[in-house]
């Protein structure tokens, strides 16, 4: 079993998707990571190498903020807007859509009271 930044990456995946089991890194990351390994896309997490594991983990942690760093970045960018009282802010503090959209008959998900 591959375990790159924490995570467990599912054995019969496909590498280019398996990647995408890290949080910071999506479709384009991963094929940009692949390419730069020069590992196949289409070979299975299960059948990778050690050697190519240790390339993707050295990529990533070279080049790429991922998982606990991002999670802790994208929190204190909130808490940023939330702080200095801007329009974003108080939309995050309310629990409303931040980005533009109508309240009046959608955003049931953001909106409703947790229980």
């Amino acid at each position: 079993m591959a375990r790159i930044a924490g995570i467990d990456l599912p054995k019969e995946k496909v590498v280019l998707i398996g990647l995408t089991y890290i949080y910071g890194i999506g479709l384009t990351s991963s094929k940009n990571i692949l390419a730069e390994t020069g590992i196949d896309p289409t070979i299975r997490i299960k059948d990778l190498s050690n050697d190519d594991v240790t390339k993707i983990r050295t990529i990533i942690t070279r080049d790429h903020k991922v998982e606990g760093a991002l999670r802790t970045e994208v929190t204190m960018s909130i808490k940023r807007l939330m702080d200095i009282g801007c329009y974003r802010g108080l939309r995050h503090r309310r629990g409303l859509p931040v980005r533009g959209q109508r309240t009046h008959t959608n955003a049931k998900t953001r909106r409703s009271r947790k229980h």
